[in-house]
């Protein structure tokens, strides 16, 4: 019994023994599988910030070689918009398969025993055979009866697809004689589509495109749409941090992704200038003037607008004679061209353009002798009556509506065209003045109000860029004074913009947008407002008696650009300012004793935004020839505020004023702010 015990306690401690053994291998293999699994997954994130980093080595590698890979693109020729007169062929399918025909041998009668029924076997095979034959047959007939009506629907359409290749070939045969006839709408459709159809131009970079043509000049003049500053990649470079196990960036200096961003935007408007100039075959441009923008906001009312951060006028002759493959784009454009490129574009630092294209086209503001009527001088009614039977010379259904509960209606239209025809609103102003950008708005409503297709708006003036800015990718079109009278003199009917212009007949530009009237006193100041970020800000000033605004005409904004003396103004911003506001402190009313700058978040540009992005922002002092006179700093914004008193300028007792900085924020935005200065909103 003892021997039996001792080996049962042996063969005891050797199972301990063995499952120690088993689990110190099974902890070791862990670990093995442990360390090879983490030097795997380390390989892998070392393999993936690799890539990473290739791919944004790749990415700026194209940006740099974006001209001289899109000088290798094939150039543009009409004949590539030509389609070949071939039609798919014809194949009926099964229909082209006759119906096979029954054979009388496979219908052997079976025979029998006797005579009686081996005759009957026949008579039955033959019956079954005459059967199938007429099945056949009338299967066959109504094949061939199918396949001609096939045939005829086949030719039908296969007629139609080759009158409708020879209707596009003959508007492509069209548009390139339009071309050689120097006809605008020709060179722009031709053109347009040049750039449309480049295959030179990156995937993601925009193609929005808006051009004239002065036929007298073969001049094609064009704004072009650049990327954003986001083109060029933040990231320099990916590395693996094996501590925290993740990926992390280096950034890429700001000052190597600002240069590299100008360099762009330079090859990017001379590829557009060696695009149109390849195309030009018919030989229809002299000269193309290209202005590039991005959308953004405007430095001085901070709303939404094209900025112009590149332009470049550029002769045929001068052009032809650069190898753009192996030119240094910002100096060829700077230097060789003699353009303009922003020096800060990726703070949109805008650029003055060159000729816009609605500065062409429309250039006549008067035709003929002393008959011509002046539109200025047109009876109201007279004018909405011009108005209307212009409508109806370019073929639509037009009547002027009534004076009372017109709706803001002025004429009332119908296009009869298909498609896109339909209703058409059209309210008419005689202005001298710029039209407001209110007076757009309102005419959007009445669109929607009306549910109509589309709401014009024609004036003798002209209208604004905020204007344009409402009114793009909106049913809505917009008819200034020289526009206008060309429309008029096109489809025989008569009117000039002033007395002047009808007695002289002669040509003259149409006014551009309105520039505010710079001509003040030597003694008033500009503070010119700038910061960094790219929140967008409406900048107000208020001329106030203690803490209350003298009237609401004294509350200057994008909507009441002036006080009622002209001694507080909005102007335009000059680099660096994003807006500016000029003031003659002498000439502020005698009761006035403050003079207050206050700055708001655009709820239509940025609904969403706060001011924590509003930082580093400085107001600049500068005298009537805008030379410095100094600077006063100004607190930065703070997150949930969308309105912020800046500072203001106190007058003293011996009639100097100080400034004095704010701070106050509201959260609120600039309703609340005013509030605080006595200003009711409705």
């Amino acid at each position: 019994m003892v021997g039996v015990w001792a080996e049962m306690q042996r063969q005891q401690q050797r199972q301990v023994e063995a499952d120690a053994r088993r689990r110190r291998q099974e902890a070791q293999q862990a670990r093995a599988y442990e360390r090879r699994a983490a030097q795997s997954h380390r390989e892998y994130m070392q393999a993936e910030a690799l890539r990473r980093t290739e791919e944004l080595d790749a990415q700026v590698a194209s940006l740099q070689g974006l001209l001289a890979a899109g000088c290798r693109a094939p150039a543009f020729r009409a004949s590539s918009l030509t389609r070949p007169e071939e039609v798919q062929p014809f194949a009926p399918g099964p229909l082209a398969q006759p119906v096979p025909m029954p054979n009388a041998e496979h219908y052997q009668a079976q025979s029998g025993w006797t005579a009686g029924r081996r005759g009957q076997a026949q008579a039955e095979a033959r019956a079954r055979f005459e059967h199938d034959w007429y099945a056949a047959q009338a299967a066959e007939t109504r094949r061939q009866q199918q396949l001609a009506a096939y045939q005829r629907e086949y030719q039908q359409w296969a007629d139609a697809q080759l009158a409708e290749v020879r209707r596009h070939n003959a508007s492509v045969g069209e548009l390139t004689e339009g071309v050689r006839r120097r006809d605008p709408d020709a060179v722009v459709e031709y053109f347009s589509a040049a750039l449309y159809a480049s295959t030179a131009w990156p995937e993601d970079f925009p193609r929005q495109v808006a051009a004239a043509y002065d036929a007298a000049a073969g001049g094609l003049v064009l704004d072009w749409e650049l990327p954003a500053f986001d083109v060029v990649p933040e990231a320099k470079s990916v590395r693996y941090v094996y501590g925290v196990d993740q990926h992390k960036e280096t950034a890429r200096p700001v000052t190597q992704r600002r240069a590299l961003y100008r360099e762009v935007l330079a090859q990017c408007l001379l590829l557009v200038l060696h695009e149109l100039f390849a195309a030009d075959e018919p030989g229809a441009l002299e000269s193309v003037t290209v202005n590039g923008f991005v959308d953004g906001h405007d430095p001085t009312t901070g709303r939404p607008d094209h900025i112009v951060l590149a332009t470049v006028m550029a002769p045929r002759a001068t052009f032809r004679g650069l190898h753009l493959a192996q030119v240094d784009a910002c100096s060829c454009l700077a230097d060789a061209l003699h353009g303009q490129l922003s020096a800060r574009p990726d703070q949109l630092t805008p650029v003055r353009p060159n000729r816009r294209p609605q500065q062409v086209g429309n250039r006549v503001v008067a035709h003929g002798g002393d008959e011509e009527p002046d539109l200025y001088e047109m009876d109201p009614i007279a004018f909405e009556n011009l108005v209307a039977e212009l409508f109806r010379a370019m073929g639509m259904q037009a009547v002027t509506t009534q004076r009372s509960n017109d709706g803001g209606v002025d004429v009332d239209a119908l296009d009869p065209a298909p498609i896109r025809g339909g209703k058409i609103v059209v309210q008419v102003k005689r202005y001298r003045n710029t039209v407001p950008p209110t007076a757009v708005r309102d005419l959007y409503g009445t669109v929607q109000d009306a549910g109509a297709n589309k709401g014009v708006l024609v004036t003798t003036s002209r209208f604004g860029p905020g204007s344009h800015t409402f009114a793009n990718g909106k049913p809505l079109e917009l008819i200034s004074g020289p526009e206008l009278v060309d429309l008029l003199h096109r489809h025989g009917l008569r009117g000039c913009l002033g007395e002047g212009a009808r007695r002289s007949g002669a040509r003259t530009p149409a006014p551009t947008a309105t520039v505010p009237d710079l001509r003040l006193p030597d003694d008033y100041n500009v503070l010119g407002m700038s910061w960094t970020g790219s929140v967008a800000l409406d900048v107000c000033a208020l001329v106030c008696r203690g803490n209350r605004v003298l009237s609401d005409e004294h509350f200057v904004f994008y909507n009441n650009p002036r006080t009622p003396d002209g001694s507080v103004r909005a102007v335009p911003a000059r680099g660096p300012d994003k807006a500016a506001i000029c003031v003659s402190f002498d000439a502020l009313p005698d009761e006035a004793d403050r003079f207050v700058l206050v700055a708001a978040i655009d709820p239509e540009a940025d609904p969403h935004a706060d001011l924590a992005g509003f930082t580093d922002a400085c107001i600049r002092l500068l005298d009537p020839g805008l030379n410095e006179l100094g600077t006063l700093a100004v607190s930065d914004g703070r997150p949930q505020e969308t309105a912020l008193v800046l500072g203001s300028f106190r007058r003293r007792s011996n009639g100097d004023w100080d400034f004095v900085l704010g701070g106050k924020g509201y959260p609120g935005g600039l309703e609340e702010l005013v509030n605080d200065y006595g200003i009711e909103v409705e």
